[in-house]
Parts: structure tokens; C-alpha cells; sequence
């Protein structure tokens, strides 16, 4: 168990920049999970942490040791795989100790390393087995026992969950947050799923574009997000935008919006704004800030024709039209729209978002 520093760590491949200098501190046992699109840099920095790439600027340290020239076995980290990486002609047993083997310990002290790493992974009735009879859920409960018995300094994991179907991954996400409190080891996870992110971690750093957006507790990154990346990656559905300009009207501030469409902004959120009066701005609100409760002080109502709705059981997700922009609420599940019907639609105002168009940044954050 370790802390682990990122500073200012490049990769670069000829002229591309995979990684941008970035900079982190993880402490020591904290759950840190990576999150972003496709290219964004996330596994990259997994496997420069591993040491499976080599970085090309900056440094990387594990407890106090800079580990940028040690090769991976050197490192004292764990890594579980996407595709579980076990020997198919070896059984389960034989899977978790092979590492233990391999460093020659005691063969009494391997045994009981894989009795407990089985019991806590309720896989004990599993090690006799070979990888080709388990399940895709097994196999990856036997990649986990692997990287247990080595009580590394840090686990790293690397879209462990991809290859599982839907029902399986909530499962198996619950397996690693409550591994995390039996085990509390410094945790590095990789994934392009922000569910899993904001479900599992202490700390969800998001990438784009090979540098870190914003990295802070999950809920901290939802309701305040630093740009509207962040905003649009976390949350599902996603975030709405709409293009607007802010306007001042007797000292009271406003979004207009397209096709005449003005809305009250809060008097205790006009501070974070007044500065950007009369500039274009891009608003932003989340779908389960919109719904058809009763206009309340906040708030702000329209009328919205409905062009499309999806019941989902706990609540139903209508879309509808301002301008020329689609948009997606939440609304009581007990209402039942109709496509092309009118229904009044109340904005909850203390949770908007007011972004620069042109950096994408959050103005309330300038």
C-alpha cells in the first residue's frame, strides 16, 4: 500500500501527444478511477503506471521510489486485465500461485494466500478447475485472486469489466468496491464507463484530449463541473446545451434562449454570472432537472411539445424541442404524454450551468 504521484507525465508517439504533462496525487488507499472517451490518454497512463510504456517526460512515483526506469515486476503493483489474461492449460490454483512461485515463496505461505484471496472472492470451489469451465464472471473473480496474493502497493485495472454482459458488471463493480473495503489498497481503474466511475470511487479523474479535465469526488463533479466536457460525459443521459445570450432586465438576470424562450436565473446564483451580461453563453441542465412538477421558487416554466417519450419504470424520459435543439427531461412516472402533446415543463434553475463558449470552461468557476 502506497501513494502514488503523477508529475507532469508526457507520452508522446513521434509528433502526437498521447498524454499531456499532467498531474496527479493519489493517496495512499484511495479508489482513483479514469474515465473518458475513446484516445482520451486513460490506458495509456494505466501503462505507464504499470510500466508497460515507457513515458516520455515527467516522473512517476510509488511510496517514495521514482519508478520511471524499473520494468513492471520491479514496481510492486497488481494488474488486472480486460481479457483476463489466465494459462488456460492451468487450473485455478495454479493461475493465482504462479506469480507466488515465481518469487519462491514458501510453499505453506502460498496456500494460505489462496485460501483466503478464494474465500473472499467466493471462488473456493472454483480451484480445481481450469479457466475453460468458468464463467466470464468467474474467470474474472480468478484474475482478481491473482493480483490479491501478491499484496502489491497498488492494484491497477484496466476495463476489467468490458467483456461481461449488463447484469453481470453491476455485479461484478459491487464485488470490487466491497473487495476495496476488505482489501483497502491504493486503486487505479480504468474505464470509458462513467456509471462504473461515479458507483465505485473515492475520486474520479476525467480525461480528454490527453489531459485531466477535472478530478474530485463523484458528486462534486456532477453538480459542479468544471467544463462542459465534464458536465456532458457525466450524467445519464447526458447534460442538455443550449446556445444562449445572458441579459439583464431591471437588475434581474435572464437566459434567453432561441425562439424567444427566456429563463429566470436565481437571484443567489446572478453573483456567479452578472460578470457575463449581454455575452453569448452556452446554458446547461441536467434531464432530472427538468420535470412537470409545479413551478416552485428556482424554477421556470414553458410549454414544450413532446416529441418523443420512453417509459423506464421508476421514471419516464420525454424529449422535446427548443429552436431547433433537442432536449431530454425526467418526469413523474405516473404521467403519460403522448407524443405531439403539450405539457408544461419547470426548469429547476438553482441547478444550471452557465458555460464559455469558446473555452468550454464553467463561468461560475472563473
Amino acid at each position: 500500500m502506497a501513494r502514488l504521484q503523477l508529475k507532469n507525465v508526457v507520452k508522446s508517439y513521434g509528433i502526437y501527444d498521447a498524454v499531456r504533462g499532467i498531474n496527479l496525487e493519489i493517496e495512499d488507499n484511495e479508489f482513483v478511477v479514469f474515465v473518458g472517451p475513446s484516445g482520451c490518454g486513460k490506458s495509456t497512463t494505466l501503462r505507464m503506471i504499470a510500466g508497460l510504456e515507457h513515458i516520455t517526460g515527467g516522473e512517476i512515483v510509488i511510496g517514495d521510489q521514482v519508478v520511471n526506469r524499473l520494468g513492471p515486476g520491479k514496481r510492486d503493483i497488481a494488474m488486472v486485465f480486460q481479457n483476463y489474461a489466465l494459462y488456460p492449460h492451468m487450473s485455478v490454483r495454479e493461475n493465482i500461485s504462479f506469480c507466488l512461485e515465481q518469487q519462491k515463496v514458501p510453499r505453506g505461505e502460498i496456500e494460505q494466500r489462496i485460501l483466503t484471496a478464494a474465500e473472499t472472492l467466493h471462488i473456493k470451489e472454483l480451484l480445481d478447475r481450469r479457466p475453460g469451465q468458468l464463467s466470464g464472471g468467474q474467470r474474472q473473480r480468478v484474475a482478481m485472486g491473482r493480483a490479491i496474493v501478491r499484496n502489491p502497493k497498488v492494484f491497477l485495472f484496466d476495463e476489467p469489466l468490458s467483456n461481461l454482459d449488463a447484469k453481470l458488471r453491476v455485479q461484478m463493480r459491487t464485488e470490487i468496491k466491497r473487495l476495496h473495503q476488505v482489501l483497502p489498497t491504493t486503486t487505479v481503474y480504468v474505464t470509458h464507463d462513467q456509471i462504473e466511475a461515479m458507483t465505485m470511487a473515492d475520486r474520479v479523474v476525467v480525461m480528454n484530449g490527453g489531459i485531466i479535465e477535472q478530478a474530485g469526488p463523484p458528486q462534486e463533479l456532477y453538480h459542479r463541473p468544471a467544463s462542459q466536457f465534464v458536465a456532458g460525459f457525466i450524467g445519464s443521459p447526458s447534460m442538455n446545451f443550449l446556445e444562449a445570450t445572458l441579459v439583464d432586465r431591471g437588475g434581474a438576470l435572464v437566459v434567453s434562449l432561441a425562439a424567444g424562450t427566456t429563463l429566470a436565473v436565481p437571484e443567489e446564483r446572478a453573483t456567479d454570472y452578472r460578470p457575463h451580461v449581454g455575452k453569448a453563453v452556452v446554458f446547461g441542465i441536467r434531464p432530472e432537472s427538468i420535470s412537470n412538477r409545479q413551478e416552485r421558487p428556482g424554477f421556470a416554466e414553458i410549454q414544450a411539445k413532446i416529441d418523443l417519450v420512453e417509459p423506464l419504470g421508476p421514471q419516464t424520459m420525454v424529449y422535446f424541442t427548443v429552436g431547433d435543439r433537442g432536449l431530454c427531461a425526467c418526469i413523474d412516472p405516473e404521467s403519460s404524454p403522448r407524443p405531439n402533446s403539450t405539457m408544461s415543463l419547470s426548469f429547476n434553475m438553482n441547478q444550471m450551468h452557465l458555460f464559455d463558449p469558446k473555452t468550454g470552461r464553467s463561468l461560475a468557476m472563473v
